[in-house]
């Protein structure tokens, strides 16, 4: 498989060409000949022109690369190696939602031939490769596992938005099915990773691997935001704290927020799932998941609180609110904690305009039923950071006092204007 990679006689496919399979199938399409498959058509068409609808990629990180977008599944009829790497959200009832991830399976097992390989990314709980994904392929195929076709797994390391940590430079966790897929599988991503690849011992450790990273992240930052909701009733500051515990050379520092995106927001109730269908209730980490969806509605009321403490009346007041995506200096909207901060607000009959030099107008509107304003106005009586994007860090109380009304209230959720803020009423987790 190896050697007919490299002399593109074998082709490798991705499946999924979101923040992740994109990214992944560029790379790969340097040395080997690359089939990027995404259900989206006008997705595909975008990234047949050079454009990446997730805004993370430049148009010449395109360029010389031997990459067929496609929409049409018999374009990986002739394809030997695959990679999955498809969402995998959760639904209204925080319960996984293995949709996207069986759709694929079910279309790779028309494909797949005799000595190919399948290796999933999509972040899954232990097991559910195994046990969810390839029985679909071997129904829809008729081929059997180990015998006829090799599968692993390799968990998606990607950080959205970062120019620094690209995927190339994060280690990546390999593993298979068998001694002899897990060969292939590690030289295979060995090709393009530069900080080099690590072997899991089973495809389920892979799995467990993956999805504690945003598990024991996502407990972190509660344990940071349930601090923050006791020093506020005490009347200090959190981040004072944090300077001062951090002193100690042992102290691991986080700081409070918002959580949401596709990651830590949700991974962590894959992990949940599974350990309830085993018959254990994981405590810590529920309690953790249920602080940190807490707390956009705890940021809402203590807007409100400020508002009436101002003096104002709530069904007269104007809220701005700043930043609208999941996390800095991306686009991605999916699961924002913003949007339910300003639909908290919108129950006390508030107006609320909301901007974001990131995020698109339609997409708010179709996702969360609210429209960006293109032009800010100047007579806010409160102004919330929520989103700690390049373009507001350097921005002071002057500006924030241009846009607001008499006795106008800065909201800052990410701490970006502690010790910068003297007259408007200043408030941060």
């Amino acid at each position: 498989m190896i050697d007919r990679l490299k002399n593109k006689e074998a082709k490798l496919a991705v499946i999924g060409l979101g923040y992740v399979g994109l990214p992944i199938a560029l790379e790969f399409a340097k040395i080997f000949k690359v089939v990027g498959f995404d259900i989206n058509e006008e997705r595909v068409e975008m990234m047949k022109n050079g454009i990446d609808p997730s805004k993370e990629l430049e148009p010449h990180e395109f360029e010389d690369k031997d990459i067929l977008f496609s929409a049409n599944v018999d374009d990986l009829k002739d394809c030997n190696f695959y990679i999955v790497a498809v969402p995998t959200p959760v639904d209204k009832h925080k319960v996984p939602n293995l949709v996207p991830l069986q759709k694929s399976s079910e279309t790779i097992g028309k494909v797949i031939g005799k000595g190919d390989y399948v290796v999933y990314e999509s972040t899954v709980y232990p097991g559910c490769t195994e046990e969810d994904c390839i029985p679909i392929i071997e129904e829809h195929s008729g081929l059997e596992r180990t015998k006829d076709f090799m599968f692993g797994y390799s968990p998606e390391r990607i950080n959205p938005g970062d120019k620094v940590n690209t995927i190339t430079k994060i280690t990546k966790v390999v593993s298979g099915c068998c001694a002899k897929s897990a060969d292939v599988i590690e030289q295979v991503y060995a090709m393009i990773i530069e900080a080099g690849v690590f072997r899991a011992s089973s495809v389920k450790v892979a799995e467990a691997a993956k999805i504690i990273e945003n598990t024991q992240r996502d407990l972190n930052i509660a344990l940071m935001n349930e601090l923050s909701l006791i020093f506020d009733r005490i009347g200090i500051d959190t981040v004072d704290v944090l300077d001062a515990a951090a002193t100690k050379w042992n102290f691991i520092k986080f700081y409070p927020g918002l959580v949401g995106g596709h990651c830590i927001g949700v991974d962590p109730y894959y992990l949940t799932y599974k350990a309830i269908s085993m018959g254990y209730e994981p405590d810590v980490i529920l309690a953790g998941r249920r602080i940190n969806d807490e707390m956009s509605s705890y940021v809402g009321k203590k807007t409100v609180q400020l508002i009436i403490k101002a003096g104002k009346f709530l069904t007269q007041a104007k809220v701005l609110v700043m930043g609208v995506t999941f996390k800095e200096d991306v686009s991605d909207i999916r699961n924002s904690k913003v949007a339910d901060l300003i639909k908290e607000i919108n129950s006390f009959s508030i107006s609320v305009h909301s901007a974001d030099p990131h995020a698109k107008s339609e997409e708010t509107q179709q996702h969360y039923g609210f429209d960006l304003v293109e032009n800010i106005d100047n007579d806010y009586d409160a102004v919330i950071v929520a989103v700690s994007h390049e373009e507001y860090l350097n921005l002071d109380e002057d500006y924030f006092k241009s846009i607001m009304s008499e006795n106008g209230i800065l909201i800052d959720v990410k701490s970006l204007y502690k010790n910068k803020i003297k007259d408007l009423t200043y408030w941060t987790l």
